[in-house]
């Protein structure tokens, strides 16, 4: 089977207090639309774990101690060829210093 991908799915995890600004921010952009449907996304609560080291500024936290933090995983999907664009908008608001963002390949049903 080939498989051409035309969609991604976007994963990334923030504090709460974050969350909307980065939903507004990346759907704005151009990602969480599924059909007539704009916006379209989903969050889930969590907690994530992190250890600055010496040369981390973190945004949470102190350097060289383990933290757990509150967080969101948001997830939407976006079309291939804006995700750079996208990916560039979340990064400008969102407040870490090096976000978690996975980027999975998403597989149209009719390409089954």
């Amino acid at each position: 089977m080939k498989f051409d991908v035309k969609k991604v799915k976007i994963i990334v995890t923030a504090p709460v207090e974050n969350i909307k600004e980065i939903r507004n921010a990346i759907c704005d952009e151009g990602a969480g639309i599924i059909g007539d449907y704009t916006y379209c996304t989903i969050s889930t609560k969590c907690t994530g774990t992190f250890k600055p080291n010496d040369n981390a500024n973190p945004y949470i936290g102190e350097n060289n101690k383990l933290e757990f933090v509150q967080e969101e995983k948001l997830e939407a999907r976006c079309d291939v060829n804006i995700v750079k664009r996208v990916l560039k908008r979340l990064r400008e608001v969102h407040p870490y210093e090096e976000p978690a963002i996975d980027i999975i390949p998403l597989i149209d049903e009719e390409d089954l």
